[in-house]
């Protein structure tokens, strides 16, 4: 067998081991990163579309384990937040754009991408402002570089000023940049901080729509973002789960298998971290985005820990 093939098998190995329940998503992100780092990705082409796949059908699955009470109760918990987080989070990477001296339309994308849905708000945006293709390239990997931190630093944290469940799901939901981190910090934090981040996010999420559409009537443009499919089937799947509690049993097993398949997930996640992608970050769009996402994360932990939830 030589390197290549080797190379493969081991990788696919880890993606057997990786859905095993003992595994955590913590453990699965650093596998996969340090696999990619230390050995390449045999399918760097590949894995980036399907850990994007899997996610979302992750996502889909959780919804079986969530009432559509929960799913907007929580949602309605964090919308002052999650309005209030997105517009300051816009106006304060401007002015650390221009502070570092970052490219208009590069601090507008990491700005966007931190204030709602990392990967996923940089693509819907970057064609309504014109964004040229190095530009996406470095937000993207700025964002995928802090999110990957997220998913680990996160938990630490909230361990650390013990963070309540509730709390910290709410506070995942709001700072942490793509559903993958969100998810997988919260899953590796407890089933109702799972619940919760993963509820706050994907209604974050939805802001993608009106923003893009809002800038692009600002341009002369026309916004062609939509909401996200995944978004609508994990509701239709808490909505089936309420109107169906005959078949909760079942509806929970659904959600288990997802949790575990987000492990899944984020080990193709990390495998996506190349060598290529952390040249791509340059010195200042990296400060420019720790910067931004730091005083967000902190602005909105001390929000949520001095004023409230509700």
């Amino acid at each position: 067998m030589n390197g290549a093939n080797a190379r493969k098998v081991l990788f696919i190995a880890c993606l057997a081991v990786c859905a095993i329940p003992q595994v955590s998503t913590a453990g699965a992100l650093v596998a996969g990163i340090l696999f990619s780092l230390l050995l390449g990705n045999p399918w760097a082409g590949r894995s980036g579309t399907w850990s994007k796949v899997v996610l979302q059908v992750s996502v889909v699955g959780l919804g079986f384990g969530l009432s559509l009470g929960e799913i907007v109760s929580a949602a309605k918990g964090s919308l002052l937040y999650t309005t209030t987080g997105i517009c300051f989070t816009l106006l304060l990477g401007y002015f650390l754009g221009r502070m570092y001296g970052v490219g208009g339309n590069t601090a507008a994308l990491i700005s966007f991408g931190t204030a709602i849905c990392g990967g996923s708000a940089i693509a819907a945006m970057a064609p309504v402002i014109k964004a040229k293709d190095h530009e996406i390239a470095v937000a993207m990997a700025t964002v995928f570089m802090l999110n990957s931190v997220a998913l680990l630093l996160f938990p630490f944290f909230g361990h650390l000023v013990h963070l309540n469940q509730e709390l910290f799901g709410t506070w995942a939901g709001l700072a942490i940049h793509d559903t993958s981190s969100v998810v997988g910090a919260a899953a590796s934090y407890g089933s109702q901080a799972l619940a919760i981040g993963t509820t706050v996010k994907l209604s974050r999420a939805i802001w993608i729509t009106p923003v893009v559409v809002a800038v692009s009537s600002i341009k002369g443009g026309t916004g062609n973002a939509a909401v996200p499919l995944f978004i609508i089937g994990f509701v239709l799947a808490a909505t089936t789960r309420s109107l169906l509690p005959q078949y909760i049993d079942q509806f929970e097993k659904v959600a288990v298998m997802s949790r575990q398949a987000l492990v899944v997930a984020l080990f193709l996640v990390g495998a996506g971290l190349s060598r290529e992608v952390l040249k791509q970050v340059g010195t200042r769009p990296l400060l420019h985005g720790a910067t931004l996402w730091l005083l967000v994360s902190g602005a909105t932990l001390s929000a949520l820990m001095f004023v409230g939830l509700r």
